[in-house]
């Protein structure tokens, strides 16, 4: 298992830390892991099955 800084889920889905929090505040991104009192990370693998959800939803719409 790897865990991701987010340094390293911005590179991997382009988005800014701020949308990245609202999304998963909204249930729509993968949830944080606390790593200790000033530190967070995300699991690799929950947000590889976030991006191939979203090619997925791009396959099927177009």
């Amino acid at each position: 298992m790897r865990i991701l800084s987010k340094r390293q889920v911005k590179e991997l889905i382009l988005y800014s830390p701020q949308h990245t929090a609202r999304l998963e505040k909204a249930g729509l991104f993968p949830k944080r892991v606390q790593l200790g009192p000033n530190r967070v990370g995300w699991v690799e693998s929950e947000v590889l099955e976030w991006l191939e959800q979203r090619l997925a939803q791009r396959e099927v719409l177009n």
